[in-house]
This record gives C-alpha cells, structure tokens and sequence, in this order.
C-alpha cells in the first residue's frame, strides 16, 4: 500500500486548493476585513470543498503577488494563524504551499501537522510530498 491509498483510502485521489487571500504584509491585503477576511474566505472555499466530497486539500498563499521569491515572517505567521483558526473545519488530509519558499513551506507544513506539500523544490517541480512525521525536527542544508 502506498502513501496515498493510506491517507485517502484509495488510488486515486482528488486534492482541491484552498487559495487564501492577500496576507499581511502583502499589497493586497485588505486592512479594513483584516486576517479575519482571509479566515473567513478560506473557511468559505474549505467547507464548500469538503462539501463536494474532495479527498483532501493544500492551504497555498495564491494571491501573495506579485508572487515573492521568498517569504517573510508576517506571511509564514499569516498562514499558521489562518490554518490554526480553521483546524476545528478541516475533516480531509490538508498540505501547504508558501509560494517561492521551499524551506518556509516544511517548517509551515511541520508547525501546521499538514501532511504533504506543494511546491518547486531546488528548482524541481514535485507534488504531494508525503511527511511521514510531521513534528519531527526538520533539517535544512
């Protein structure tokens, strides 16, 4: 049995994305709905997923443009915050994607219990990076 018949309970699964709005910290971010906007959107867009029977879905910064090349503190804290506020919602196997940050994405997915990533590591496109131990330490060389 492989990760993904383990996790989803068959071959073949279908895995949404869950687009957060403009973070703190970003051009875009609205400051008069605050994070509670980008919870409440997410929170929107995660129940109608779930309500339409996807097997799981990945919390990605998709609307942090122009897209960084790295993240910041406020956008890593962001998403935390915003997966935090949503745990009580989540009832599929989620993952993260922090865009242009390979590194930050792992510490968001250790910190978040997320179960796989999304993401461009070292310049290779992957999907569905399976975290085995997800509270493990992680190491970055």
């Amino acid at each position: 049995m492989n990760w993904i018949q383990e996790m989803f309970g068959h071959d073949k699964a279908i895995i949404a994305m869950v687009h957060l709005k403009a973070l703190p910290g970003d051009p875009g971010f609205d400051e008069e709905a605050g994070i509670e906007g980008v919870i409440d959107g997410a929170r929107h867009d995660l129940l109608a997923l779930q309500n339409g029977g996807v097997d799981g879905v990945v919390f990605t910064n998709e609307f942090s443009l122009p897209y960084p090349k790295g993240a910041d503190f406020e956008m890593v804290a962001s998403m935390a915050y915003v997966i935090g506020a949503l745990r009580d919602d989540i009832k599929v196997p989620f993952g993260v994607h922090l865009i242009g940050d390979a590194q930050a994405t792992l510490y968001l997915a250790a910190v978040t219990g997320a179960k796989f990533t999304r993401g461009t590591y070292h310049g290779v496109y992957l999907s569905l990076i399976h975290i085995s131990e997800p509270t493990r330490p992680i190491s970055i060389s």
